[in-house]
């Protein structure tokens, strides 16, 4: 059959492409847009080859063989078939069980069967040696393609490059139009637009900090320490003794960004026009909203008892309805299906996804209304909802399946941008 057939390593692809941009193997410090990838190589193996596309066959790892949400994404991709090995965990690293014998057997099927006159292979792996070797023998032409190496040396089983027909390698700038690095903090670089929610709560005060200023707040005007000059405080002050709450920060020193828990003991904060706190007040003047603090978090030492659903939250903003009593079966199979082929699982954009779900099946305004009150705190039920919907895009961190705080502080900001934009569309003014 005049037909190519593409069977991609995707430890090897992924972890090559990581290594060549953000200088080590981790596939955690790359974003892959997987759209983009297929298209990309299947039009470059029809280019190489000068045949049709039958297939790419994707081979990847995965705890019990559990498809991931990148797996259920690929596999409904037009000619694309996932195969997938266990992902088993050793000595603190993961490893693929399996995959290579799943590509080896596909590959002497498929040439044995004369189902394609060349097979492109993107792998390094000299462990499919005989198979590209019994290939080459039923008469297919076997391309090997490689991944650009990081140090500009090999990155492939020298037998293996050495047997193949034709060889390609996929530099930086193929590799590029799918596949992005990440920075340190988690946000993938470049950042395709800026964030001022998170740029909010990431220059919220330090826990003893806040600590200290809304403690200071509370006290009598005459039980206040004078404030400092030249950088020195009055001896006085020194003896001034401090709270309960401050006291119950001080363990949280040195986290750098403070998590509600590590405010859990400070309250609500203050009453929308009452003076804010001098560290709150800091971050204003860098653009960030002053009540954007860090008080979003469904935490609930953060809230006060007695109100509400007894999580400090009002009779009307407790009984807002969670997306799922709002959702038909008709709308939860075109949900599924859109976060399937759609959405690319960036923390703020499925933020934002849900926000809009949301928006669009309440039946009654008001809900909007009540919700834009608590801004930036998400009610406790819907928070816990819209991190179990994040969860299925794999942003669970490997260590106690918890969603990483910043990718927290991202998935909560796409919901109030969301929300934000919704507000503002139901209050333009009809001409507009």
């Amino acid at each position: 059959m005049d037909r190519c057939v593409v069977l991609v390593d995707a430890g090897y692809l992924l972890g090559a492409a990581a290594s060549l941009l953000a200088g080590e193997p981790a596939r955690s410090r790359i974003t892959v847009d997987h759209a983009t990838l297929i298209q990309g190589l299947r039009e470059r193996a029809e280019a190489d080859t000068q045949r049709p596309l039958l297939r790419i066959y994707w081979f990847d790892g995965a705890p019990d063989r559990v498809p991931q949400p990148e797996h259920r994404r690929l596999r409904v991709m037009s000619r694309v078939t996932v195969r997938l090995g266990a992902l088993t965990r050793s000595d603190g690293r993961w490893a693929q069980k399996g995959v290579d014998a799943a590509m080896h057997a596909e590959l002497t099927e498929l040439a044995r069967n004369r189902a394609a006159s060349d097979i492109v292979l993107v792998t390094g792996d000299g462990d499919l040696l005989p198979g590209l070797m019994s290939a080459k023998e039923h008469g297919v032409a076997v391309h090997l393609w490689a991944v650009q190496a990081a140090d500009g040396d090999y990155n492939q089983s020298e037998d293996l490059v050495a047997e193949a027909d034709e060889r390609r390698v996929l530099d930086r700038t193929w590799i590029t139009r799918a596949v992005r690095a990440k920075e340190l903090n988690g946000i993938c670089a470049p950042q395709p637009a800026t964030r001022p929610e998170i740029a909010a709560i990431l220059s919220a005060p330090l826990p003893e900090t806040a600590a200290a200023a809304a403690a200071a707040a509370s006290r009598p005007a005459d039980a206040r320490p004078a404030p400092e000059r030249n950088g020195t405080r009055p001896a006085a002050a020194a003896s001034t003794p401090c709270t309960s709450a401050e006291r119950a920060t001080d363990t949280s020193a040195g986290r750098g960004v403070p998590t509600p828990k590590d405010l859990a003991g400070l309250g609500r904060g203050p009453a929308a026009g009452s003076p804010q706190p001098a560290a709150a007040q800091s971050t204003a003047g860098q653009g960030a909203t002053p009540s954007a603090t860090l008080r979003w978090s469904s935490d609930k030492g953060w809230v006060e008892r007695g109100a509400g659903n007894g999580l400090g939250e009002p009779p009307e903003t407790a009984s807002l309805p969670m997306l799922a009593q709002l959702t038909s079966a008709e709308q939860r199979w075109a949900d599924r299906e859109e976060d399937i082929t759609t959405v690319g699982g960036d923390p703020f954009e499925v933020g934002q996804v849900f926000a809009r779900r949301w928006t669009e099946r309440i039946t009654d305004s008001i809900h909007l209304q009540h919700l834009s009150t608590e801004y930036p705190r998400i009610p406790h039920r819907i928070d816990g909802e819209l991190l179990r919907y994040a969860a299925r895009f794999g942003l669970l961190a490997h260590k106690d399946d918890q969603i990483d705080e910043h990718d927290r502080y991202a998935i909560r900001a796409g919901f109030w941008r969301e929300i934000d934009a919704r507000t503002a569309a139901e209050h333009a003014p009809a001409g507009d």
